[in-house]
């Protein structure tokens, strides 16, 4: 009972947005819609979120740790960032339809002939939208640690834009992590449907870390290991 209202909830948020997503896009209004929309689904699925730290106010690539599916909804309410995505999700009709409407990029990761192209929609999307982010691992972990940061994955940023900033991001689901990670074997909706069928809302902390220095800077491998120390030793002193 308590997925489906949670999706029917959900269904009628979408139905609401959509319609004054479109409507802005046509005025040629501001369109904070899509970060409504996915702040909206957070929170429909649990989330109870909180910022900590400040996010910079030039536009940024923002670089998070990857725990569920959950983090795309709670990252974009929280900042309004489009995404970079593996292409896979353009052959899912609806996924396809949500994700551009957040001005998601798609990259196809193992084709090396696109890479030039790909660098350049991510570098688009970044003066269009402002901030975009990345999940450096490539995948999602269980939460308690950090997977190796791919540096194939910061390709766009290398070097970085003029005016960007790279800013890593910790989320925080503090000790409830491993009921709500998608690991293993366990498929994606199967993920979904366990976060919408718990009955306890789901603290998380957003926490934006100081940005990379220009000597951190300096090429993708040493962006995607400062990062990477950034966010653990945010995780360290936590514990």
């Amino acid at each position: 009972m308590r997925i489906g209202l949670r999706l029917a909830a959900m269904v009628l948020w979408l139905l609401v947005c959509a319609p004054l997503y479109y409507a802005s896009r046509m005025a040629r209004l501001p369109n904070p819609w899509p970060r409504l929309f996915l702040g909206g689904i957070a929170s429909i699925a649990g989330a109870k979120v909180t910022v900590e730290g400040t996010r910079s106010n030039k536009g940024a690539f923002l670089l998070a740790n990857h725990v569920s599916w959950l983090d795309i909804p709670v990252i974009a309410g929280a900042t309004g960032t489009a995404f970079v995505a593996h292409s896979g999700l353009a052959d899912h009709g609806l996924l396809k339809w949500l994700c551009q409407m957040n001005d998601t990029v798609f990259v196809a990761r193992h084709d090396r002939r696109s890479v030039h192209t790909q660098v350049q929609h991510v570098r688009a999307a970044l003066t269009d939208t402002g901030a975009l982010t990345v999940f450096p691992e490539g995948t999602t972990n269980d939460g308690s640690g950090l997977l190796p940061f791919k540096s194939s994955l910061l390709s766009a940023l290398d070097p970085p834009p003029a005016g960007i900033e790279i800013q890593p991001i910790w989320l925080d689901y503090g000790p409830d992590v491993a009921e709500m990670a998608w690991v293993g074997e366990e498929h994606g909706l199967d993920n979904f449907l366990k976060i919408l069928a718990r009955h306890r809302r789901q603290p998380v902390t957003v926490h934006f870390l100081a940005p990379l220095t220009t000597d951190e800077t300096t090429n993708r491998k040493a962006m995607a290991i400062a990062a990477r120390e950034r966010i653990l030793a945010a995780m360290a002193r936590k514990r």
